[in-house]
């Protein structure tokens, strides 16, 4: 091992622990009008063009990948407090709610 990482994993163990909290919040479109995958990855676009490059979200479509009558989609938000990111969730909801244009069926949160 070099004296530079010795020094270094040396520096870091001497900090307080920063442990992270993460919030999953995973929403059930149901789709109307799609006649082919190309046309339901168009209609939920925005979720990665929006809220992909936030720095403290995760976006990602989790299931039915290849059903063309729903969406499945979960943002994952990393932030400091459980309060801070329900706030942030919230936020993110209700964003979602006036620029996806399809119906939410079902829509479940976690904290880790």
């Amino acid at each position: 091992m070099s004296d530079a990482l010795r020094k270094l994993l040396d520096t870091s163990s001497r900090g307080p622990a920063i442990t992270p909290h993460v919030g999953l919040l995973t929403l059930h479109f149901q789709v109307y009008g799609c006649e082919d995958l190309k046309a339901k990855r168009k209609a939920f676009s925005p979720m990665r063009a929006i809220w992909g490059k936030e720095v403290d979200l995760a976006v990602a479509e989790t299931a039915d990948l290849e059903a063309l009558d729903c969406a499945t989609w979960t943002i994952a938000a990393l932030g400091s407090s459980s309060r801070l990111i329900q706030e942030r969730l919230d936020q993110v909801e209700k964003a979602i709610a006036t620029k996806i244009d399809a119906p939410v069926l079902d829509i479940q949160r976690e904290i880790l």
